[in-house]
């Protein structure tokens, strides 16, 4: 027996262009049937007990609003919630444990966010009634009887579990709060340890300034220490490295770690596996299909977890949900052979920034070839990717020729345009939005498909670095730049970028420099590597390029951390610091690619 899920994007469904086709294309309507009726707005709303799932709609809607997917029977008993009729739909929750940190993994729209916007009590679960009246306390309690949830959830309902949550978007904070981030944390300081957390996220520099005139990271660092900080029984933080550099975001992990070692439930969501792996203790699966459903997995083992999201399988649900799984490979890496033409060079370069001075050691980049870039926030990788497409001049020294063709997608994306995506694609690329190449290597992989009758305007952060990274690579050009293209994808969508920008660079003979932090995204995308050292806002250096074992070795050895891999999957771990295999390396000053960093049995 199966139960059916209709959904309709409320987004994309444009009745007025459409005339309601997928209501006069419904076999069952002819039959006179109330399959799909229309609600009190002109949209159509789909009956899920009368739909036999033929298709039709989903095919011929020119939109691709609809979506309608068959379910196991058994799941109708396990929807937490649903976001009203046709809405999304969540099965089960995550479920938190005392000195645990359950970490959370899943792409994006399959309800990692509404978990926790549920366990924080910020949304109370309907269990699935969308209408008449929602379930009360009693009966949501009742309904978790004989799980852990039961007590959580009673406690929660009667105001005696208390909750500390970051939530995924931290630029609303400067709207309610206004006035000095000391003056924030120190409202919220109800531990006594807002001088530890201060200084353990590096936040003595910015700590006076007023929350609205701080960075991206620089938020997200008050955000969480400002968590942190609380008296709470349970805290949550939704993709606490977002805007963070590599250095940031392992001494957030740390800190989360330190938090659940105070007997208290600590449940977070975050995309970047390699941080998510260093923090957690157990992991759930998220898994579904985007904006339709999602279903959470039971906790498992943090290795195992992670794992089974990389194979596309829960042996615990018999379910795959990924025809192929995901692969690494332990390079270390080829050297690039000496004979392939340098395709082009810079001198050594410096520009001044204000208060702010970078020095670029000169440096070459062959064809076919991928330099990743890595270092801290503000140590000038953003100023050299400038100088590179010719935004920025030197102040010394020489940048790229003249006459190269450059493609940029920025760090930061604005979505002002005034017009859907189509048209933006069209006006942008032309006849190559045609091409079979556009079709295989970006329209396919990005699925442009799902956006494609969307406002710009309306895009969520995700859905407008996907369409900058298509254009950015769509264009012909014979340089790629892209700033933090993995910024606010998930798992996959990341996985899908590197390889779009490996197969156009080597297929087309081209060159790129991808600016990133995911360690795994550069481990994955990269034949050299850039290495951004100094000091952040006051003086940067970069050196040249170099092979990735020495690159990697540069960069984890400042950070203190050293990487395995996993036996199974070859991804990369990071050490538990101090553990056995973390002195070894540390004392052959391999902190990434060499035999003994694969994981033992």
């Amino acid at each position: 027996m199966t139960n059916r899920i209709a959904v309709i994007d409320r987004d994309s469904c444009r009745v007025e262009d459409c005339g309601l086709l997928c209501r006069r294309l419904c076999p069952l309507v002819r039959n006179k049937i109330e399959v799909i009726k229309v609600d009190d707005k002109g949209k159509p709303i789909i009956s899920e007990e009368l739909c036999i799932g033929c298709g039709i709609c989903v095919n011929k809607c020119p939109f691709k609003a609809i979506s309608i997917v068959n379910l196991p029977g058994e799941l109708e008993g396990e929807c937490i919630h649903r976001y009203g009729v046709n809405g999304f739909k969540l099965f089960r929750l995550p479920i938190p444990a005392r000195s645990t940190v359950l970490g959370l993994v899943g792409k994006n729209g399959v309800g990692k966010s509404t978990s926790l916007r549920i366990l924080a009590g910020k949304l109370k679960p309907n269990l699935g009634v969308v209408e008449g009246d929602p379930p009360d306390w009693d009966s949501i309690i009742e309904y978790f009887g004989g799980t852990s949830l039961k007590d959580y959830f009673a406690k929660l309902a009667s105001g005696n579990l208390r909750v500390a949550y970051k939530p995924q978007y931290i630029d609303a904070i400067p709207r309610v709060f206004k006035g000095e981030a000391s003056r924030l944390l120190s409202k919220l300081d109800e531990r006594g340890v807002m001088d530890y957390i201060v200084s353990i996220l590096e936040l003595r520099e910015v700590i006076d300034r007023r929350v609205d005139v701080l960075s991206g990271g620089e938020l997200q660092r008050v955000a969480i220490a400002a968590v942190v900080c609380r008296d709470a029984d349970v805290y949550i933080f939704d993709e606490p490295s977002s805007y963070l550099d590599v250095r940031q975001r392992i001494k957030v992990a740390r800190v989360i770690r330190w938090l659940a070692k105070q007997d208290v439930m600590v449940v977070v969501a975050e995309h970047d596996l390699i941080v998510l792996d260093y923090m957690s203790d157990m992991i759930s699966v998220l898994y579904g299909d985007p904006g339709v459903y999602g279903i959470v997995s039971y906790p498992r083992a943090v290795r195992d977890g992670i794992n089974m999201f990389l194979e596309g399988y829960i042996p615990s649900d018999n379910v795959r949900f990924r025809s192929q799984p995901i692969r690494f490979q332990v390079k270390p890496p080829t050297q690039v052979a000496e004979s392939i033409d340098i395709e082009y060079s810079w001198g050594f370069m410096v520009k001044k920034l204000g208060g702010f001075t970078l020095r670029v050691e000169p440096g070459f980049i062959r064809r076919g070839e991928v330099i990743g870039i890595l270092g801290p926030n503000g140590i000038g990788k953003t100023t050299f990717v400038k100088l590179l497409a010719g935004l920025e001049k030197p102040d010394e020294g020489d940048a790229l020729p003249g006459g190269v063709k450059v493609s940029y997608k920025p760090q930061y994306i604005s979505g002002d345009y005034d017009g859907v995506v189509e048209v933006l694609l069209r006006k942008t690329l032309g006849d190559r939005m045609e091409s079979s190449f556009f079709r295989e290597e970006i329209y396919r992989p990005f699925r442009l498909d799902k956006i494609l009758d969307r406002r710009v305007s309306d895009l969520s952060g995700g859905e407008l670095q996907k369409l900058a990274i298509a254009i950015c690579l769509s264009m012909d050009a014979d340089i790629y730049l892209l700033d933090e293209p993995s910024a606010y994808l998930d798992v996959e969508e990341r996985l899908a970028m590197a390889r779009a920008v490996r197969r156009i660079v080597e297929n087309l003979g081209r060159v790129a420099f991808v600016v990133e932090h995911d360690i795994l995204v550069q481990d994955f995308i990269a034949d050299r590597l850039m290495v951004f050292s100094g000091i952040p806002g006051v003086d940067g250096y970069g050196h040249q390029p170099m092979d990735m074992r020495s690159g990697m070795n540069m960069f984890l050895k400042e950070l203190g951390v050293t990487f395995r891999r996993d036996r199974q999957t070859y991804r990369p771990r990071a050490n538990k610091e101090g553990s056995r295999l973390d002195r070894i390396q540390k004392e052959m000053g391999e902190y990434y690619y060499t035999a003994a960093t694969i994981e033992e049995e």
